[in-house]
């Protein structure tokens, strides 16, 4: 009996596989405190979210926060759950199935994209697999967080590595680690504004309210601040905005450390005070709706500020899973992988015929992008 190994388990002549994972922060499975209080469990003991010692942190998150935020978070959940579930999992998961067309489409390759949450499910481990089970072996991580934190695409990335530790065949890796700036996303974040403003009506002003960050974080180095700033003003640019028609706050605060300024809901009263009437919110942070923009903008956001005599507030949807948002997001992975897909053409096809190919896919994404608005 020959002691080699079935060669069918290792076909060391296929051309390679590529694919992405997308990566999102996760969500609770049901609107309930017990599912709250295990999704909040693993969020909140995560280090890169919580920069405190243990000792300090973990008898108040299990002695206060976990029994008693756990039930008030589940009923905001509930109030914006869905027939299909959380607003997050299943905007993220059509997202995913957009962009695996998009770039089978754009590259006539076999590219699988599989969805991982960093808190709850589906997670990484979970894509991890079924993207092995496809045979990638050249991979590209997307975060789906357009600015860099250490608390999220950081922390994506250890929950990435930790996963890995315990695998037998590591693929090549491409990480993104944000794209504040891309221009093909900012376009598509404007021209979402656009149309909003085409139906609903323009307002006297645009807040870009991004998710908060303790101070501490931006003082020791995390350049998320900047980027969020970087981002706003180019989306107001493609959007011909006066400085005095715009501005940039912070939401979701948690705990007595001071955060990132100026917070959304003071920016919102300060603005109801001084007799603005009508303002329009948008996100540009999340890549898809969540009970940050649904709940925390639209309801509690909005409340505060007709109650400061303001008249009308207006939550500008995220991308979602527009079409478009899959089209930056494809040409997003398209230049961080392009090597490797243009060389997806075969190992064995002809030299001229691999030419060609390029020549054509270069062609197309040409007068593809040629559409972007300007």
């Amino acid at each position: 009996m020959s002691d080699a190994p079935d060669p069918a388990l290792q076909d060391h002549r296929r051309a390679p596989v590529p694919g992405v994972l997308l990566v999102n922060l996760g969500t609770p499975d049901a609107p309930t405190a017990s599912a709250l209080r295990r999704y909040l469990r693993e969020f909140l003991s995560d280090r890169r979210v919580v920069e405190l010692s243990r000792a300090a942190w973990l008898p108040l998150l299990y002695g206060v926060i976990l029994p008693f935020r756990s039930g008030r978070s589940a009923k905001l959940y509930h109030s914006i759950w869905r027939e299909d579930g959380s607003p997050l999992l299943a905007y993220s998961q059509r997202l995913a199935e957009r962009l695996e067309r998009r770039l089978r489409e754009d590259t006539n390759l076999p590219v699988t994209v599989a969805l991982g949450m960093r808190y709850g499910n589906p997670p990484i481990a979970e894509a991890l697999a079924r993207l092995a089970e496809a045979g990638v072996d050249r991979l590209v991580v997307l975060p789906l967080y357009p600015q860099y934190a250490a608390s999220t695409v950081g922390s994506a990335f250890d929950a990435l590595g930790e996963t890995l530790k315990s695998q037998r065949w590591i693929p090549q890796l491409r990480f993104i680690a944000g794209y504040a700036d891309f221009e093909p996303w900012v376009a598509m974040a404007a021209e979402s504004i656009r149309e909003y403003r085409e139906r609903r009506g323009d307002a006297e002003r645009l807040l870009f309210s991004f998710h908060g960050l303790p101070r501490r974080q931006f003082e020791s180095g995390d350049p998320y601040y900047c980027q969020c700033q970087k981002s706003a003003r180019l989306i107001a640019g493609r959007l011909r905005l006066e400085e005095d028609q715009w501005a940039v706050s912070f939401q979701s605060r948690f705990g007595p450390a001071e955060w990132l300024k100026p917070a959304t809901m003071d920016t919102l009263k300060r603005w109801a005070e001084k007799g603005v009437r009508r303002v329009q919110v948008a996100c540009p942070g999340f890549a898809v709706d969540c009970l940050e923009t649904l709940e925390e903008i639209a309801v509690q956001n909005r409340e505060a500020f007709l109650k400061a005599g303001g008249e009308r507030l207006d939550y500008v949807p995220a991308l979602n899973d527009r079409p478009t948002h899959a089209a930056a997001l494809a040409h997003l992975v398209r230049r961080e992988a392009g090597d490797w897909l243009d060389a997806e053409a075969g190992p064995y096809a002809d030299a001229q015929e691999q030419a060609g190919e390029r020549q054509r896919r270069a062609t197309a994404q040409r007068e593809r992008y040629g559409e972007l608005p300007e």
